[in-house]
């Protein structure tokens, strides 16, 4: 991973081999006649294969920048460039496409579809990326057993624990093979026990060359990871490095 310049420019090389970039991104809310500088100029980039942890207080601008590293939404100032792509140059299907190919997204409250079976949340990401259904079904029960849930393929999330459909959660966001891995707050619904075991199977996943990008308000969820990017009104504070 590599900050920006003190005047705000990339370091010389920067986009050598850089998979995500960032110039000088604002992202500003109306909010009435008050305007909220959610992010106020962050420059930074990082590679393939880095784990990174954004951590914050409330109001850091850390769940803003996720969503735009997730193509959810646009700067208002400055570029985001994802595999060299300049994302706020892209109309919405454009964007869209770019969502399914190169990004997989786990959330806290895991965002499963509750009336569908294990194997059938894994697929969805391969159903709108128009796989033949018996591809789909063997990528997503090898998913499914590669993170121990090989046993619960027909089971709906109801009949899940809270770990259990994390996984399942993380199943979905690898069956497209992403560039990049958005966790929001992956361990916030678990218990400590079970939000240690995800931890581990995300330093496994990046340890196996995934690029993870996590965001977490908790200092000890944040270690797991190997760059922590501390911000603090909508800025980049500091960056530590393992």
């Amino acid at each position: 991973m590599r900050r920006g310049s003190e005047n705000g420019s990339p370091r010389a090389g920067a986009t050598n081999g850089t998979l995500v970039r960032l110039d000088g991104v604002h992202k500003i809310y109306q909010m009435g006649l008050t305007e909220v500088h959610a992010l106020a100029g962050v420059t930074f980039s990082f590679e393939e294969g880095d784990f990174l942890a954004i951590v914050g207080p409330s109001g850091s601008g850390k769940s803003t920048l996720l969503n735009l590293l997730g193509c959810l939404d646009r700067p208002t100032r400055g570029r985001y460039f994802l595999k060299g792509h300049n994302v706020g140059e892209m109309d919405d299907n454009a964007l869209s496409e770019l969502r399914l190919r190169e990004l997989g997204f786990i959330f806290q409250s895991f965002n499963l579809i509750r009336q569908l079976t294990v194997l059938e949340n894994i697929e969805l990401p391969l159903y709108y990326l128009g796989w033949e259904s018996a591809a789909s079904m063997e990528r997503a029960a090898e998913l499914a057993d590669a993170l121990g849930l090989g046993d619960r393929v027909g089971h709906r999330p109801a009949e899940l624990s809270g770990g259990q459909q994390q996984r399942v959660a993380i199943a979905r966001s690898l069956a497209n093979d992403p560039s990049i891995i958005l966790a929001d707050e992956p361990t916030g619904n678990l218990d400590s026990a079970t939000g240690q075991q995800i931890l581990e199977l995300l330093v496994r996943l990046n340890r196996q060359g995934k690029t993870i990008v996590m965001v977490t308000h908790e200092r000890d969820v944040g270690a797991f990871a190997t760059h922590r990017v501390h911000m603090l009104d909508g800025l980049i504070d500091r960056v530590e490095v393992d």
